[in-house]
């Protein structure tokens, strides 16, 4: 009987083991990635913060193509492309409630930035 129990531990602290190893070799075997290659950053301006009045302004460095805003959850309540990319753009929301929102901003060199908004009901 002791031995079947000195086999069975012997057997599960191999397999204990090999697994650590195994996660070892994993994470050490994934690729680097470089977040701060340069000409990637971009200066980005929202005001005013929190937004009042279901309007805001959006300033960059680099040309803009597409904005999307969702609420919290997920659900798009703002979306445009524009085919003739700007780096300021004035953005009119429609009946916005007060809460947090999501807004990604895609750049004409492909990056994409994602800002988080406050909307406060105006006074």
């Amino acid at each position: 009987m002791k031995k079947i129990i000195h086999l069975l531990l012997l057997f599960i602290f191999t397999v204990t083991l090999q697994a650590q190893k195994d996660t070892l070799n994993y994470i050490g075997a994934m690729p680097q990635q470089d977040i701060n290659r340069p000409g990637t950053a971009a200066n980005i301006t929202i005001y005013p913060v929190p937004v009042r009045e279901n309007n805001f302004t959006i300033k960059t460095d680099k040309e803009i193509s597409l904005i999307r805003i969702t609420n919290i959850i997920g659900q798009d309540i703002f979306r445009v492309k524009y085919n003739n990319p700007e780096q300021q753009i004035r953005i009119m929301l429609d009946n916005a409630k007060r809460g947090m929102y999501l807004v990604t901003i895609i750049f004409s060199d492909g990056t994409r930035v994602v800002k988080k908004i406050m909307i406060e009901e105006s006074e």
